[in-house]
């Protein structure tokens, strides 16, 4: 018997330009129905309207974190937050305690300043969330086209070309990718979405406490993620695939 998520995976282009002009929730619906294991990556205000989405569509809803050991504390409020809003279990990725040990001994808290966020950020971010990707057919997020220069061309659903390998293929479903920034918090305010309290301090996009700033006025809102990098090299590994030429995803 072939599942609808096989026939996906075979030809993810079709399913994209079908869904184009969906609405978010109906793309949810088509990733959570479609016979894979499917889960929603979660961290910042977009994720948090998927799972407000999918807990209205589908009785369970699988729902993981990537924990690095360097988030702000507000960030972990936000994540118990969401678990009790919505009732939910949020399953937290942890980096390899061995490698990140290694990698802190040979080269302190913060050689990314220096030579670049990519080799932290795969000891923290890459090979936790590879482990867990291993465990799935898809996987949700909450890009959209109008975040930076990396994710202009960003499908609403893909084959993740940086995670899947010959034995193992991995859909990435976008449902927010047409999105604004402004119907994100359009959505968020009138649906009493919770969200991460550093939003109201001036961080438009957050991460990692030590990468993490304040958007300044006129600044596009991942200005404030790695901002002493190049932005069209943006992306930490976890979306390399938007790269035209990706980085090397190190782990």
């Amino acid at each position: 018997m072939v599942r609808p998520f096989d026939m996906v995976i075979r030809d993810p282009q079709s399913l994209a330009h079908r869904l184009e002009d969906a609405h978010p929730q109906s793309i949810l619906r088509q990733a959570l129905d479609g016979g894979g294991r499917v889960a929603i990556s979660f961290s910042g205000a977009e994720d948090v309207i998927l799972i407000d989405m999918a807990c209205q569509v589908a009785d369970h809803v699988e729902i993981f974190s990537l924990d690095t050991g360097r988030l702000h504390p507000e960030t972990y409020r936000f994540i118990e937050r969401v678990r009790d809003h919505y009732g939910v279990d949020i399953e937290l990725m942890y980096p390899d305690q061995e490698a990140l040990q290694a990698f802190t001994r040979r080269k302190g808290l913060f050689s990314f300043y220096k030579e670049g966020h990519q080799e932290c950020c795969s000891i923290r971010k890459i090979e936790p969330l590879r482990r867990k990707l291993m465990q799935l057919d898809g996987w949700i997020t909450g890009q959209r086209r109008d975040q930076s220069p990396t994710r202009h061309h960003v499908p609403v659903v893909q084959t993740d070309t940086a995670f899947s390998t010959e034995q193992h293929g991995i859909l990435k479903w976008n449902p927010l990718a047409n999105w604004s920034s402004g119907e994100v918090w359009e959505y968020i305010r009138a649906n009493d979405v919770p969200y991460n309290e550093l939003h109201d301090r001036g961080f438009l996009s957050i991460g990692c406490e030590p990468c993490t700033r304040v958007v300044g006025p006129h600044e596009h809102e991942r200005a404030g993620r790695w901002w002493w990098e190049e932005a069209t090299l943006k992306e930490c590994g976890l979306h390399a695939s938007n790269l035209e030429q990706p980085v090397r995803l190190v782990g």
